[in-house]
């Protein structure tokens, strides 16, 4: 597990990050549904573990809070899901997911990170450019939506070497 600080206020074990496992899926799909009107289903993420796409789970007092999956490849990292249980917004933990997801992106040899937005969730934009992610272009119609679809914005960040000029 990598260890995470937790908020100094908050009086709970340090929330952790580790592998998200199949035993998880259970816990991992229940946030999902209640987090997204439109979510993924058991099988999409049953397919992302046996395709060994890096996939881990935020654990704090033995439940799971959120967690992300990517791929990578040829360089690049795709942020496929990143979503932290309702009940638990506005702790830090989806800063602790992307920074963790970055962390692991750039130790798998990706120089650069993409994700899609919804342009509705506010927060999340909020969150990607304050950790350094830049919109660089727009998916129309991309996100199924109440009454149709909606576009999607896609943002990047560059991972410069560590420690290097």
């Amino acid at each position: 597990m990598i260890a995470l600080a937790s908020d100094l206020e908050r009086p709970t074990a340090p929330a952790a990050l580790r592998p998200m496992r199949e035993d998880d899926l259970d816990a991992v799909h229940a946030i999902e549904i209640r987090a997204y009107e439109f979510p993924w289903t058991p099988g999409i993420f049953r397919d992302c573990l046996r395709a060994d796409y890096p996939a881990w789970v935020l654990v704090e007092d033995e439940r799971i809070v959120g967690y992300f999956l990517m791929s990578v490849a040829a360089g690049e990292a795709h942020v496929l899901n990143v979503c932290v249980a309702p009940e638990a917004h506005g702790l830090g933990f989806g800063r602790k997911l992307l920074r963790a997801l970055v962390m692991i992106a750039r130790g798998r040899g990706a120089e650069r990170v993409f994700l899609e937005v919804r342009p509705s969730n506010a927060g999340a934009i909020a969150l990607y450019h304050s950790e350094g992610f830049n919109e660089i272009g727009r998916r129309p119609r991309y996100y199924p939506a109440r009454g149709g679809r909606e576009d999607a914005l896609v943002m990047a960040i560059e991972l410069l070497p560590e420690g290097g000029d």
